[in-house]
This record gives C-alpha cells, structure tokens and sequence, in this order.
C-alpha cells in the first residue's frame, strides 16, 4: 500500500538523517528535509528529497518547514548538536532542548500524526558491569554524565511531558553510538577510522562501546512511525565491542597492519589530563578527555530486546558494518584502496 504521508525530517543532512533520507526515498516516501543553511553536507541528501532550509531555534522557519496544506503529517526529529565536553553551552541547550520543545509546539499546531523523537542512550544513567540498561523511566541528571546527555534528557522529559498532559503523539528512540558507511556528516567513528588507516592510532587506548550500523538505526527509526507505542521509547542498540576487537575489524576490512599495543589505564589516565592541558593552551580539542575516557570504561551494555519484540528492529554483526564502512571510505577517497 502507497504510503501517502509527508515525512518531516530534521537533520537531513546529518549522519543518521541522511540514512533514514535514503530508506524513505527507496521506499517511494515523500520526504521534507530541515537543513542548516551552509551545512556542506547538503549536497549528499539523496535526490527526491525536498529540501528546506531552516533553524530548529528559529520558529519563522519552522513555520515554513511545517507549512504543508492538507496533508497528512509524520516528524522524525534527528536533528541536535553532539557535544563532547561536559561544561554547559548556552547553543547546545538552545538547540537540543529549547528546539525540541519548538519541533513539539508546531507538531501539536499542526495535527502532525506522529513525532519520533531521536534521543540517546547518553540519556541513560549507568549501571554497574554485568547489568543492562534499559529505557528509562525518568531522568536524574545529577546521575547523566555529559552536558550533551542531559540536555537530550530535558528535551526527551519535554516529549513525554506532551504526550500525558497535551496528547502530543509521539515516541522515542534511544541509540547508542553511530556508525557505517554514508557518514558525510564526519562521525567519530568514520574520523577514527580513517586516522587508523592513514598512518595514526598506532596504540589504542582501553575500554568498550556500543554503536549501532547506521542502516539499522534508520530502519528501526522508521518503523516506530508505525509501529512504535505512544509515550513509549525503544533503545537502539547493539553487542558491546572491545578496542581491541575494533583494531581487528579495521584491520582485516583495511588490509593495514593492527595496532597490538593496548595503552594501560594509568598511563591513559596521565595522556588524558596532559591532551585536555595542551587543548586549552592551544584552544585545540584534546586527543582523548576525561569524557571519552569515561565512555570507554564505563558500562555500555544496553538491551534492545524491546524494540525487536515491537519495533522488528534487527542488527547486523559488527564485523560486516566496519568493513562496509572501510569500502565506503575507499570509495570517497578517504583512505588507501
């Protein structure tokens, strides 16, 4: 059956934003693509899509991003600043917080027929190792570690407050880290990659992480247009990698050569406290920061047994994503064929 609705999406031009892009466009969707005037990463939006430019903290745009007559509506809300540090930054809560709150008010104005709202799963306060996380059921931020995740806590709080008390229909996703191929946008994971394959990262610092193939993350999106309950969120998740295996991967998709030496955590914790001091003398980001360092030894084992039971949401191995993810780098360039 056709799908006859209009897809408002923000961030078009964003990692995941492009992703989600690409699968409505293959699935004959009509799609409306908010982008940041002067955003580079316009030009890869995948053809079909049209394209508005537009300021989530500029409600005149927003106006004329939801000005469609008669039409049946549906928002994903991709569009926010990842940021890495942990003082707070009066844009990063303009966008990520006062933004969503703007997305909301046009989506009640509007009858707009669902809202996902993209959340994070930095959103999510830690358990101990050996635990799952799963999707919360409020939000400390005393116990949420990052401005980032807690300004992405408030605007999630805002999405739930608007279903219970404005009958806002609406839902959440929570993904972990991002990564895959089509990453014009220069995510860390891509940025990581190329260094590795380009000479850099020789010895790799310890820890884990989860990140979800950028193609999964966009399916399960989507199907909680549909599938996803109201008031409900899903996390978006996958296997927790090791650094070790991580070299592995790009080492065997890269042909280059692994870096076998694992730094251990005390001098890791020494090389941290020295990147973040030449940082701020040479107003430069560090190499590694107290904040990435905790993102790699904290617990990042989360379950995403809820979104493949409602959602059908699937992931594919780890290994496939970095080397789909090393070929498309190859293709644009960016690393040794």
């Amino acid at each position: 059956m056709e799908d006859s609705r209009i897809y408002l999406l923000t961030g078009a031009a964003g990692f995941l934003g492009n992703n989600i892009a690409r699968q409505l466009v293959e699935k004959g969707c009509r799609v409306r693509g908010l982008v940041l005037k002067g955003d580079k990463a316009v030009k890869h939006i995948p053809e079909g899509v049209e394209i508005v430019y537009g300021d989530l903290t500029d409600k005149t745009s927003l106006e004329n991003f939801f000005d469609v007559e008669k039409e049946q509506l549906v928002c994903i809300h991709c569009a926010s600043i990842v940021y890495l540090k942990e003082e707070p930054s009066e844009l990063v809560y303009r966008v990520n917080v006062e933004g969503t709150q703007n997305i909301i008010d046009f989506c009640l104005e509007k009858n707009v027929e669902k809202l996902v709202y993209v959340s994070s799963t930095g959103t999510v306060a830690e358990l101990p190792h050996g635990e799952f996380m799963r999707e919360p059921e409020k939000f400390d931020l005393d116990k949420i570690v990052g401005y980032y995740g807690k300004t992405k806590a408030m605007a999630t709080q805002l999405v739930f407050d608007a279903v219970k008390e404005k009958g806002l229909k609406a839902c959440v996703v929570y993904p972990t880290g991002i990564c895959g191929p089509n990453d014009y946008a220069g995510g860390p994971v891509s940025t990581f990659i190329e260094q590795y394959c380009n000479g850099g990262n020789k010895v790799g610092f310890p820890g884990s992480f989860n990140s979800v193939d950028v193609r999964d993350l966009a399916a399960g999106t989507i199907a909680a247009v549909d599938k996803g309950r109201i008031g409900e969120g899903y996390i978006l998740g996958n296997d927790v990698v090791w650094m070790k295996d991580m070299f592995a991967h790009i080492s065997h998709a890269s042909g280059v050569k692994m870096a076998k030496i694992i730094l251990p955590m005390p001098l890791t914790r020494i090389i941290v406290k020295v990147s973040e001091a030449i940082g701020k003398l040479t107003n430069k980001d560090p190499l590694i920061t107290e904040l990435m360092l905790y993102n790699l030894v904290r617990n990042n084992a989360y379950d995403s047994s809820k979104a493949k039971r409602e959602l059908g949401y699937q992931t594919r191995p780890f290994a496939e994503t970095i080397y789909d993810e090393v070929e498309w780098l190859k293709e644009e360039h960016r690393v040794p064929a």
